[in-house]
């Protein structure tokens, strides 16, 4: 379940592209994290795809017809109460109803009564995609509010490859995922969110790193996003995927996630420190591979820039940022190091965590946190997802920047 999706009404509308292929998967991703789906299927689309696709997954009716007698004024029944109008695919023929106010089928007049936001997943070959009149449509349509998600480079169904595929699904998904959270109580807000560990590199085959693989960090990026916040990602190196919408920087070392940081936060409302910066670093990186040797080696080492602590200090003269968020991985004493953590960085809320404790590793999909505040707050959460921690710190963060 996704918060921002949960229980919300999506109208899904699906037009005449092989594209419609993707849609059944669409609806079930969105069904899947809590939103109500309903479809309406153009005549074009239900040559590609069935109706009883859509309502397998949905487990709701699907809407094909204008003229149905089942339903009292059907149009605006699906207009009232729609969270969001998706077009996906959108072929060029809808895009130009759409455009023009066009009202001959039972989504283009469903989107006529509707209220809420759209967007529009496009899918058509290459050229029409880059036809002026394609272009002037979606100029129309993205002038009046609506929101436009891709279309991708790649190959077509014709066999040319060019612009115009739609995207997919899961990349819909974020693109949703923002269009509904716009209005979140994070809006206008600038949030700096750091992921991952760093490297320090030994020599070119060897680094000095840790345990972290960033999906905290990813997780409280897509949080902020879903409550309404422009989001910076600074992520150390990490093949997770970049939550739509967010301003990815990727670094390798910690004094690269210190400038970047430095730089990201001297605008932003809050950081919210999730990075697990190396300690250390090799005094000096050999500039060819160590040869392995019979004896013991030593290796120098030395301590790596405090993040937070040049934060704090940059904060002292700008004021920027309002909100520090720090986060303590911890193997005892847990609560006496986070607390000793917030008051030395002059935090506002840290997050701690027993990383020997089972799920709250490194590398899991869950975590149990204990959030500590600067005024003598406790709050200890349970075994839960890390997505749910990262909704609950980031309500916490828009709580301290009312």
């Amino acid at each position: 379940m996704i918060s921002v999706l949960h229980n919300q009404r999506v109208l899904l509308g699906v037009t005449g592209s092989i594209a419609a292929y993707k849609a059944p998967d669409l609806a079930s991703k969105l069904t899947q994290a809590g939103a109500l789906v309903d479809v309406i299927l153009t005549d074009s689309a239900a040559r590609f795809i069935t109706a009883l696709s859509f309502e397998s997954v949905t487990g709701r009716r699907v809407h094909t017809d204008l003229w149905a007698a089942d339903a009292h004024v059907q149009h605006i029944g699906l207009a009232e109460g729609a969270a969001l109008l998706v077009v996906a695919p959108c072929s060029a023929d809808t895009l130009a109803k759409l455009a023009h106010g066009r009202a001959d089928n039972l989504l283009t007049i469903t989107a006529l009564a509707a209220h809420c936001a759209m967007l529009l997943a496009p899918a058509m070959d290459g050229g029409m995609w880059l036809h002026p009149a394609v272009q002037a449509n979606l100029q129309t349509l993205l002038q009046r509010g609506a929101h436009c998600a891709g279309p991708a480079a790649g190959r077509m169904a014709s066999g040319q490859t060019g612009i115009g595929r739609m995207l997919e699904p899961a990349q819909l998904l974020g693109h949703i995922r923002l269009a509904l959270g716009a209005g979140g109580v994070l809006a206008g807000r600038q949030i700096v969110v750091t992921a991952g560990g760093t490297h320090e590199a030994i020599d070119p085959v060897r680094l000095l790193t840790n345990r972290s693989t960033g999906k905290q960090g990813f997780a409280l990026a897509q949080a902020a996003l879903d409550l309404g916040a422009q989001v910076t990602l600074i992520s150390g190196p990490s093949a997770l995927e970049t939550p739509e919408g967010a301003v990815r920087i990727d670094v390798q070392t910690g004094q690269q996630m210190q400038r970047a940081v430095l730089q990201a936060a001297a605008t932003a409302d809050a950081l919210l420190m999730a990075a697990a910066v190396s300690d250390y670093r090799p005094q000096t990186t050999a500039p060819q591979k160590l040869k392995r040797s019979a004896t013991a080696t030593a290796l120098a080492l030395e301590p790596n820039p405090d993040v937070l602590a040049a934060v704090v200090a940059q904060r002292a003269q700008g004021g920027w940022p309002r909100v520090l968020v720090g986060f303590a991985a911890e193997s005892e004493n847990l609560l006496e190091n986070a607390a000793a953590k917030l008051r030395s960085k002059q935090l506002q809320l840290v997050a701690a965590n027993n990383i020997s404790e089972p799920g709250a590793g490194f590398g899991t999909d869950t975590n149990r946190v204990t959030l500590l505040d600067a005024q003598g707050g406790v709050e200890e959460l349970p075994l839960q997802s890390k997505a749910l921690v990262a909704e609950r710190i980031c309500a916490r963060v828009a709580a301290l920047l009312q």
